[in-house]
């Protein structure tokens, strides 16, 4: 049965150090929904009202055009081990790019991920836990390296380039305002 909450409690909290994935959900006021996963240890609270992820360079930029728009944001964890359990954040969300004021205060929460574009923060309405029983059974190996040799491959150069023609706008045409304010 659904339980709802106010904000994170410290069990939540260690529910969500033990996940080794999240999925992020966003929408424009008319388009297509975007729902991605996220992995390679890139989710943090910071307070028990405020949590955000190092948002990694990528095909494209759905979440940022949808915050820009709306701000409108979901996450959810859910386990895949033995206690079967779903974590949904509801909230406003915000995008932090390296040129805002407020890097460097949220950058150092992170250890260094090689290809982060900004960082996506969410101030949290409401928490929501549900069972997860029909979530499946599966053992976790081990993070994908494939981003990493991707970006590394790219260079800073190429990273810009890519941004540039594949970030700029979401897949419905908003502007992600990666490159400007």
């Amino acid at each position: 049965m659904a339980k709802f909450y106010s904000e994170l409690t410290d069990e939540l909290k260690q529910f969500i150090d033990e996940q080794h994935m999240f999925f992020t959900a966003s929408a424009p006021t008319t388009g297509r929904i975007n729902l991605s996963p996220k992995g390679i240890d890139t989710f943090r609270y910071f307070d028990s009202k405020t949590v955000g992820y190092l948002d990694l360079t990528g095909s494209g930029n759905e979440t940022a055009a949808h915050l820009k728009e709306n701000g409108r944001i979901t996450i959810m964890f859910c386990s895949f081990s033995q206690k079967p359990l779903i974590l949904r954040l509801y909230g406003q969300g915000r995008m932090i790019q390296p040129r805002h004021s407020d890097w460097d205060i949220f950058y150092q929460q992170f250890e260094p991920v090689i290809g982060n574009r900004q960082i996506m923060v969410m101030s949290v309405t409401s928490v929501q836990t549900s069972c997860g029983y029909g979530v499946p059974l599966l053992e976790f190996q081990h993070q994908r390296d494939t981003l990493a040799t991707w970006t590394k491959n790219k260079g800073d150069a190429g990273l810009i380039a890519y941004r540039q023609q594949k970030n700029r706008q979401s897949i419905d045409g908003l502007q992600t305002h990666l490159f400007s304010d």
